[in-house]
């Protein structure tokens, strides 16, 4: 004879707590600072974590505040590695530099005929800087090297650097509005 239980299996609490639960969770990612995608992984890494650990599941009676938890842990690890990825001067550079220089120059980057000639401008504002500044932006944005390793391998401070990437992205935001007004 087969016993039957009403009591959900593990597998089901966590899919109804994927229904159920989701959202809320979601939407406290969003709101500790964190992009769609990064949200979206981080909820994926979450409910990996959970079937990991399938066979624990009978035990916690409150799979919600468990899940709960396990996120409050997650977002802070995101922060402490934000922290840490700062601290040694790494940065999503290409994006990072040419929305800092299209702000600078007040275009509206989602028009995409703007976007293809600021591309063509911005090869050229960069080949006008001088070779300083302009080292400093094609090892960040082509080379895509944190200010660490360009400090390691030139032995230029990383304040000498971020200054100089401060400069050259002033001077290209300049060039571009003047490219702008032609």
């Amino acid at each position: 004879m087969i016993p039957t239980t009403t009591e959900p299996t593990a597998a089901s609490r966590l899919e109804e707590s994927y229904i159920q639960d989701r959202p809320s969770l979601f939407a406290r990612v969003r709101a500790a600072g964190r992009t769609l995608e990064e949200a979206e992984d981080i909820l994926q890494d979450l409910y990996a974590e959970a079937l990991d650990k399938i066979p624990l599941l009978p035990e916690i009676r409150n799979l919600g505040g468990w899940l709960q938890t396990l996120l409050t842990r997650r977002i802070i690890d995101w922060w402490r590695h934000d922290r840490v990825r700062k601290n040694a001067g790494e940065t999503g550079v290409a994006d990072e530099v040419i929305q800092e220089i299209i702000d600078s120059a007040c275009l509206n980057p989602l028009d995409e005929y703007v976007q293809d000639a600021v591309i063509d401008a911005l090869y050229s504002a960069i080949a006008a800087l001088p070779k300083k500044q302009r080292d400093v932006i094609r090892y960040q944005v082509f080379d895509n090297r944190t200010f660490r390793e360009i400090s390691d391998q030139t032995g230029i401070s990383i304040n000498t650097l971020t200054a100089r990437k401060r400069a050259a992205v002033s001077a290209l935001g300049i060039s571009l509005r003047r490219w702008m007004e032609e």
